[in-house]
């Protein structure tokens, strides 16, 4: 982060801003995604142990270096285990298209920007945001939980004495017999032939 003055005179602090220009570059996109995902350093996606070594690069994509970790023998890339592994569209559009939904917009306008068809953008989107889901621990209530708004669906609509007044009549079991009673008509009828 830096700091930049504020016209009060106080230092505002400023996350560091990603120039979308730079993006452009896979090898580029490929550094940013292993910052991202191995800050620590590389670790296996399998057994979770550091004692990995490089092992060349993917021969199509040429800056997705593979790895293979010493604990369990098992080989894996940058992308390995995450949401933009075995896809067709190249990372630097993913990329892209995780920045663009970040600013709000539509699969539309992300399509038009991109040069893609709607539909791919919305599987890629749909898929950025199930990896994201996923990633999102899972919620704990505890102590007092507020509630502002609860809509149920109950069909008595606000009258729950009048159910128990029919449950106590008989007229529960009303349904039953009109019900039988339909399907005897519907399967005793003359046939149309």
């Amino acid at each position: 982060m830096r700091s930049i003055p504020h016209w009060f005179g106080v230092a505002v602090a400023v996350p560091e801003l990603i120039n979308l220009a730079s993006l452009l570059d896979d090898a580029k996109c490929y550094e940013l995604i292993r910052q991202h995902r191995w800050p620590d350093g590389v670790c296996c996606p399998g057994c979770s142990a550091r004692l990995v070594i490089r092992d060349g690069h993917d021969e199509k994509q040429r800056h997705r270096q593979r790895y293979r970790c010493k604990g369990c023998a098992g080989r894996f890339d940058d992308l390995t285990g995450t949401v933009l592994a075995s896809h067709h569209q190249p990372l630097r559009v993913w990329v892209l298209c995780l920045y663009f939904m970040g600013l709000n917009l539509s699969n539309l306008q992300i399509a038009r920007e991109l040069g893609l068809n709607e539909d791919d953008v919305h599987a890629m989107a749909s898929c950025l945001r199930e990896g994201l889901v996923a990633k999102a621990p899972e919620v704990k209530l505890e102590g007092v939980v507020e509630i502002d708004e609860v809509y149920v669906v109950a069909g008595h609509k606000g009258n729950p004495a009048a159910i128990k007044k029919k449950a106590m009549r008989g007229d529960a079991g009303g349904s039953r017999e009109r019900r039988a009673a339909a399907l005897w008509k519907r399967r005793n009828r003359p046939s149309s032939d």
